[in-house]
């Protein structure tokens, strides 16, 4: 049976941390751009949501149905095209907004971008609820999710890798913002 893994930061308050927010306010006024959040993101605690599933209920004494059963469960999003999404929050106000019942569970970037490649999702979506939405999907995620596996240390000790930088190209301007999904109702 899956464990609750011990906090990152005990003394974690929930806030997000000011890089973070510095550079999702910057992203969302145009200033700064994908690199930027992901470095501000690289060395972040991020909130991951659980939820409680009822797996099996019964009617009570008074006629009403109650619990008897349920289960922790780590929701996704599924996009419109049928791709799924791991969720994260940068702070519980952004989680709350969400989903006021969600349960926070801290991990680092690169661990829910381990987790959402593990579970073979196509993206991590920060925030979706807002402030500020951020996507990590494709190579970005893949990538993330190998510094974390240990793949980028196994290949170190070859003395085969180049390091690079990774700067994005400004996006036209038709395609700054696109959504990867869309709130049905």
């Amino acid at each position: 049976m899956p464990s609750i893994p011990q906090p990152l930061d005990p003394h974690d308050d929930g806030g997000v941390a000011p890089a973070v927010a510095a550079a999702l306010a910057a992203y969302q006024a145009g200033t700064a751009g994908p690199a930027e959040v992901l470095n501000a993101l690289g060395g972040a605690r991020l909130l991951v949501p659980v939820v409680a599933l009822l797996t099996e209920s019964e009617v009570g004494a008074h006629g009403v149905r109650q619990e008897k059963e349920s289960e922790m469960a780590l929701p996704k999003l599924v996009g419109q095209d049928g791709r799924e999404a791991v969720l994260a929050f940068t702070g519980t106000e952004s989680l709350v907004r969400w989903r006021p019942d969600a349960r926070p569970i801290q991990a680092t970037t690169l661990q829910v971008c381990r987790a959402a490649v593990q579970e073979r999702a196509a993206a991590v979506v920060v925030d979706v609820a807002g402030p500020v939405q951020f996507v990590i999907e494709g190579e970005v995620l893949a990538a993330l999710a190998a510094v974390e596996s240990g793949t980028v240390g196994d290949l170190a000790g070859t003395g085969e890798v180049t390091v690079a930088r990774i700067e994005t190209a400004p996006p036209p301007a038709a395609a700054k913002r696109r959504r990867w999904f869309s709130r049905g109702r």
